[in-house]
């Protein structure tokens, strides 16, 4: 397996990466910080939509573009490096792997089209607990006579708020973990937003005897394990992307500031201490590359080792993403945790990010485990 980008993967991250500088830059970041915690910008979902991104994973019989992960995990990569907020992640890397993955004709049909459209959002709705556990499901769907009847709760939905329905995990009469498609207009949903360290937008939701019909079932009987096992290595993987952006942005950043920053007047660059700290990251950087290319490539191929590679990813991922920010926040100083510099938000998004999908504890004991170590 090459560990590179064909041409036209460099052309599309190169794309990106010109578009999010002009349109969603880092400044558009505070602005939606300071406006009451936005989002997302309106104007900016349906130039993403235009670009043709929400496509990338989309099959060509829905007339996606059908390019693959390896495609949208460069697109999610620059929005990491510009912390770009947009619904990209949660409506088509999780709920339209989820759709797409499904055996359901219906929904496929009606839902794929819209969501690629961006005329709808969809949000995953999995955890319940404080910290990942995709065993630790209590939400019920009990079966009635038109269909299912959803009681629980979940916690850290991503863009959970404003989306127009949610792919909600529920245990069924059959103790199976199964997915179905709620939508949020439905009665008996109770919707809590939550502002994180990160100046990220997730909700708290709650479901009362909300009354889904029989069609809203994504997973059929028997495949719900394996639909959502595939949707968090999805989502661990393409999270894993975004925290290379991240990554990327917050050495960058440190190391532009150690070549103009003076003390004792001489550049802190010029300190061979501050020189091998440097060094140290750019290695463990480049290993990060390899790990996430190969996890998407293996998403593309449907790869028997599908779990090894993403939790391997998310596990470097997060590991790095902590030394990385840490060290910028040490090597920027005082000033790095002020609001006249833009490290700080790359340090606190990092910290949301390292969580989500399982921290680096989790999936070092999961891989660890699938090895037989």
């Amino acid at each position: 397996m090459a560990l590179i980008l064909n041409e036209e993967q460099k052309m599309l991250k190169d794309s990106a990466n010109e578009f999010l500088a002009a349109n969603a830059p880092v400044e558009q970041f505070r602005t939606l910080r300071d406006n009451n915690y936005e989002a997302f910008d309106a104007d900016l979902w349906p130039a993403i939509v235009e670009m043709g991104w929400t496509a990338l994973t989309i099959p060509e019989e829905y007339n996606g573009l059908d390019f693959g992960y390896v495609g949208l995990g460069q697109v999610l990569e620059e929005m990491g490096r510009n912390l770009t907020k947009a619904p990209l992640l949660s409506s088509i890397a999780l709920g339209g792997t989820a759709l797409v993955n499904s055996t359901n004709a219906g929904l496929k049909s009606s839902w794929i089209p819209e969501i690629m459209n961006g005329t709808k959002r969809l949000a995953f709705a999995t955890d319940e607990k404080n910290y990942f556990d995709p065993t630790a499901i209590e939400t019920t769907a009990v079966t009635t006579a038109e269909g299912y009847s959803i009681n629980g709760t979940k916690k850290m939905v991503i863009d959970g708020a404003g989306a127009d329905a949610y792919v909600v995990v529920a245990k069924t009469d059959e103790g199976e973990s199964a997915l179905f498609l709620v939508d949020a207009a439905n009665k008996g949903i109770t919707i809590q937003t939550d502002v994180l360290l990160d100046a990220g937008t997730y909700a708290s939701l709650s479901f009362e005897q909300v009354n889904i019909a029989n069609d809203q079932r994504i997973s059929e009987p028997g495949k719900g394990k394996s639909l959502l096992n595939l949707v968090n290595n999805t989502g661990a993987i393409c999270l894993s992307a975004e925290m290379m952006g991240m990554i990327h942005a917050a050495f960058e950043q440190t190391v532009a500031y150690l070549q103009e920053r003076t003390q004792f007047g001489k550049r802190i660059g010029s300190y061979q201490a501050l020189q091998h700290r440097a060094a140290k990251m750019f290695c463990e950087i480049e290993l990060c590359k390899s790990v996430v290319i190969t996890a998407l490539k293996g998403l593309d191929k449907q790869a028997e080792n599908l779990d090894e590679l993403a939790s391997l990813a998310k596990a470097k991922l997060g590991e790095t993403i902590k030394v990385v920010s840490n060290e910028a926040m040490q090597m920027h100083g005082g000033i790095g945790v002020t609001d006249d510099v833009n490290i700080g938000f790359y340090f606190k998004r990092a910290r949301v990010a390292q969580r989500l999908f399982g921290d680096y504890n989790y999936h070092l004991d999961r891989y660890a485990s699938l090895k037989q170590y």
